[in-house]
């Protein structure tokens, strides 16, 4: 007697190896037989897959759904496009640990959590976060059950905001020592590695020396570093340079997060760039990427200011803003100085209805509906939604997404946080790839998105997709199909794989993804049905 039989499939496995036909049989959360025919075999649940495919569950490489697990925990935008495992806490912004100084991102900030109340799950009739250490997220986590798996990064930002605050300082030794404890502490309690966004607020004013006694103790309990790096653009090649010889002193495993050249002057970077990452990785070093399958990257429109405007995060940025003086400095410098073109900056999620009426826009067509400056509609944007706005910045070309996605070692990642066409999360305006990145990749290897060639086969592509990750972040039974592994997996049908969402109406479900199966349990049946059963686990 099985739980599930899944009968009469192409087996894709993960391997990279070919595809093969059979029955996939599972009890409990594992696979119990696969290859051979079940069709004699007794089964609570069976799918007939018949002209489908079945893959081992995509893992997303780079997520950012640690908070939002616990507010939409059947994960509509993740889990449809065949995803079963998020890597979270990326870009050095984290949901753990929060002590002390450090705050979660505004977006996550302001939403209302369900708690653990003397072990029992309870609505909560509050605003904020109820968790501060690793171990109380994974409580809530737990009660909570999302449909899908979470690895926990430790974000630097949000590591160091709880030490040294949001000035923009180098921090102290004894600082540096606290740090380390909180990590190490966090590590104890289940996080996979630690995780820099060097470029932005407060871990860009870390020296190297902090980072790299950070490093030394992951290295200590081979625990992985994942970075956003200082510089993606004018200053790319120091910032590559600055990972390589962090990973060579210190023997740490390392994960470039989203590698690119941003800004059409860099572009030439990048082929020599790769070639130095291969390089590293032929003499040893343990170092792996992922990136996304789309041209324009996102993060809060404030990244836009000045330098010393966003000093000192949120409440400093808007103190500044509210001053006519200081304003009118920024607004020169962005009209003037920026040196942006505003056409290829769109307005994204926005939380106050002033700027809910323009997502989807350019700042420069928004400025010309509004009759402002583009610096003075920017400084407006970010006031009204009170430093909480999200962008998207079209600056990466098809050429380079080439190149990067024809590296084997390299991984999808949607770097984005679950969303829901519905709900809290559905008032917002996200980047497509939270709902499209899996489809889109799977389609762009095989050459069907405009001027992209033909990449990999199709076994290959989802090798990156499952194995591959599986073995850079030590999921342990994970990643693949075979006898005793768990079953995370996906049945699609690749001939009506079919990414929907765009810029303009991103809240949409990709088309081809048939059901995904999470450690034994059905948790999507397709056309943006979900069954409401979770059993998704912290891992």
């Amino acid at each position: 007697m099985f739980d599930l039989i899944i009968e009469n499939a192409e087996i894709v496995d993960g391997s990279g190896n070919p595809a093969y036909h059979g029955d996939i049989g599972v009890e409990g959360d594992r696979i119990a037989e696969c290859g051979g025919s079940l069709a004699m075999a007794e089964s609570k649940r069976r799918i007939q897959a018949d002209a489908l495919t079945v893959t081992p569950g995509f893992i997303d490489a780079h997520a950012h759904s640690d908070a939002y697990l616990l507010l939409e925990p059947d994960a509509p935008s993740k889990i449809s496009q065949g995803i079963t495992t998020e890597i979270n806490g990326q870009c050095g912004g984290s949901a753990v640990p929060r002590l002390d100084s450090a705050r979660l991102p505004s977006d996550w900030n302001s939403q209302c959590y369900p708690m653990v109340e003397n072990g029992v799950l309870k609505t909560a009739d509050h605003s904020g976060p109820t968790w501060a250490k690793m171990a109380e997220y994974r409580e809530l986590f737990e009660a909570v059950r999302p449909a899908l798996n979470s690895v926990q990064f430790v974000g630097h930002n949000t590591l160091r905001a709880g030490v040294v605050g949001y000035e923009p300082r180098c921090a102290t030794a004894d600082e540096v020592k606290e740090m380390v404890r909180r990590l190490e502490c966090a590590l104890d309690e289940g996080c996979r590695g630690l995780s820099t966004g060097l470029l932005y607020q407060p871990g860009k004013y870390a020296d190297a020396a902090e980072i790299k006694a950070l490093v030394n103790a992951l290295a200590r309990r081979d625990a992985i570093y994942s970075t956003h790096m200082r510089s993606e653009g004018s200053e790319l090649d120091e910032s590559v340079e600055e990972v390589l010889e962090l990973g060579r002193v210190s023997g740490a495993q390392i994960q470039i997060s989203h590698i690119k050249s941003a800004g059409k002057s860099n572009w030439h970077k990048l082929r020599n760039v790769l070639e130095r990452l291969r390089e590293a990785r032929s003499a040893g070093l343990r170092l792996f990427s992922d990136r996304y399958p789309y041209l324009a990257s996102s993060t809060e429109l404030d990244i836009v200011l000045p330098p010393w405007a966003e000093r000192g995060g949120r409440e400093a940025i808007l103190s500044r803003l509210r001053d006519a003086e200081t304003r009118s400095e920024i607004i020169e410098f962005l009209n003037f100085e920026s040196g942006r073109d505003w056409s290829m900056v769109t307005i994204g999620g926005g939380w106050s209805a002033a700027v809910r009426a323009y997502c989807g826009c350019t700042v420069a067509e928004a400025a010309e509906r509004t009759k402002l400056s583009a610096g003075e509609l920017i400084c407006r944007f970010i006031l009204a939604d009170e430093a909480r706005t999200s962008a998207f910045f079209f600056g990466m070309c098809m050429e380079n997404l080439v190149r990067i996605l024809s590296e084997n070692w390299i991984m999808p990642g949607s770097d984005a946080s679950l969303r829901a066409p519905w709900g809290v999360l559905g008032k917002d305006h996200p980047h497509p790839r939270a709902y499209g990145t899996m489809p889109r990749y799977l389609r762009m290897m095989n050459g069907e998105v405009d001027g992209c060639p033909t990449l990999a086969p199709f076994e290959e592509a989802v090798r990156r997709m499952t194995s591959l990750p599986a073995q850079t972040f030590r999921l342990q039974d994970r990643g693949h199909i075979s006898k005793n592994a768990y079953a995370d997996l996906v049945v699609l049908d690749r001939g009506k794989l079919l990414d929907r969402a765009d810029y303009a109406d991103p809240h949409r479900f990709c088309e081809g993804i048939c059901h995904t199966v999470v450690n034994g349990v059905v948790a999507y049946e397709g056309r943006g049905t979900f069954s409401g059963s979770r059993n998704g686990r912290l891992l």
